[in-house]
């Protein structure tokens, strides 16, 4: 049997553990398990640490048991690696081993007051401040702003500070500690690129910066700059990886789209409109169009290119014709409509306009997606067969690690990833004219939440003390 090498693969919605071929790239099994979010206050996104945890278990667990089905050895597991859901904030105590609180997730808005308050007292109240040392806007969406919350209003985490118990890290770094022994010698430890959106960590240096952590507080389209870092206005930099400690470390620019497939859910969960995330393909492709609504799901505010956590959703455009299908292929519409702003964005910046959108995730077996992201685009967008890539780049990763080495990242020796090609099939008048009422959409969703409109549902303002 070829050597194996896993991926656990911890996501905002779900957590899959999955096992491939080193030397072919090839799938052999996997398992996922979906993970509960909780929202106790508007605005707020929270989920279980052990929960987390245990999704982990069960999908390595279930996954070994189909490879022993296989008659495959899981000895011949030779490394693991790890990706995660992003600024997703954890404190746990190193000595009982228990979260001292809920994981706040990416999405949680909690932090938006202080967000408000931070850049108005930056000179020329600039949201990009801090941005030449940790590549990052000011913004609700990176882990130090969490922690500051936590840090301030959880009286569980401020005594295991001053204990010395508590233990702060993002996703991967929970998973990590558990597996390795925990609170009985558990490492704790990151890497540069989840580091790097912590807005704690200094990306010229490569190491936490001690003035930012004093002061505390302080659909993803990704594009690989090399050893080079540029800032850039409408995005953050950050590391893409570092294959080493003694090798260069990569970056890359990010922008960011708050909710892509969580539209889907939104949509299954909230409003009933899908019985099942498949069902919207069905339901839009019976629309055809949207036929003038225009949804923007700015449930968290949005991202890059505007980095506004005023806004909220709207949905605009609606007439005694409009039914559930239409609302279907404008959910589909506005994931396109925030890629093609952010690739708008990332083009001109970067005088290097790019020619062809690479795709992966779940969303990418959605056919009528790919095709709307390539008409709206103007460009032909790239779907791989095995759309695992995330997955696959980290196994890859692990694989390849000093004393592992078991796959190897030559760019002549690595495995052929079979894919298919969507090329745009409307005039680029009309993609231009869509394009354009959804930015009118944008604008209407702008400036909705203020912090002085922000409660905390006693009817008393929220506030952090800097």
């Amino acid at each position: 049997m070829e050597p194996l090498v896993a991926a656990i693969d911890q996501g905002t919605s779900s957590t899959r553990f999955l096992v491939f071929n080193a030397k072919t790239a090839e799938l052999i099994c996997h398992h996922q398990v979906e993970i509960n979010q909780s929202f106790p206050k508007e605005g707020w996104v929270e989920e279980d640490p052990r929960e987390i945890m245990q999704s982990v278990y069960e999908c390595m667990e279930r996954t070994c048991e189909k490879l022993c089905q296989l008659n495959i050895n899981v000895s011949n597991i030779k490394a693991v690696g790890v990706t995660n859901q992003r600024e997703t904030t954890l404190v746990w105590d190193k000595e009982t081993g228990e979260p001292l609180y809920n994981a706040i997730v990416w999405l949680d808005l909690r932090t938006q007051s202080t967000v408000e308050r931070l850049i108005n007292k930056a000179p020329g109240q600039n949201k990009n401040h801090l941005k030449h040392k940790t590549g990052l806007p000011i913004s609700t969406y990176f882990s130090a702003l969490k922690l500051r919350w936590l840090l301030d209003n959880v009286a569980e985490i401020q005594d295991a500070v001053l204990d010395g118990r508590a233990m702060f890290g993002t996703v991967d770094s929970w998973i990590i500690w558990c597996l390795t022994g925990g609170r009985n010698g558990g490492v704790h430890c990151t890497d540069v690129s989840n580091a790097s959106r912590t807005m704690l960590f200094n990306i010229h240096s490569m190491n936490w910066d001690p003035e930012l952590c004093r002061y505390g507080t302080g659909c993803f389209l990704l594009r690989n700059t090399g050893t080079k870092a540029n800032i850039l206005f409408c995005y953050f930099t950050f590391f893409a990886y570092q294959m080493g400690k003694d090798e260069p470390a990569c970056y890359a620019l990010e922008g960011s789209v708050a909710i892509a497939g969580e539209v889907v859910r939104w949509l299954k969960d909230n409003m009933g409109i899908v019985q099942s995330s498949s069902e919207i393909e069905k339901l839009a492709a019976a629309a055809g169009s949207s036929y003038g609504c225009y949804f923007v799901p700015a449930f968290s505010g949005l991202y890059a290119p505007y980095w506004e956590p005023s806004a909220r959703g709207i949905i605009c455009g609606l007439t005694q014709f409009t039914n559930r299908n239409h609302l279907a292929f404008a959910a589909l519409e506005a994931v396109c409509f925030q890629t093609r702003e952010i690739l708008d964005a990332m083009n001109q910046d970067s005088g290097v306009p790019l020619t062809q959108l690479q795709v992966d995730g779940g969303m990418t077996s959605n056919r009528l997606l790919m095709q709307l992201q390539a008409d709206i685009l103007c460009m032909p967008v790239v779907r791989p067969t095995m759309s695992e890539t995330t997955a696959l780049g980290a196994a890859m990763a692990a694989g390849a690690a000093e004393g592992v080495q078991v796959w190897t990242l030559s760019p002549d020796q690595l495995p052929n990833v079979t894919s298919e090609k969507y090329e745009p099939q409307i005039h680029s008048d009309e993609s231009e004219f869509r394009f354009g009422r959804w930015k009118k959409a944008v604008q209407k969703a702008m400036n909705w939440e203020t912090a002085e409109s922000c409660c905390n549902g006693n009817g008393t303002q929220l506030s952090v003390n800097l």
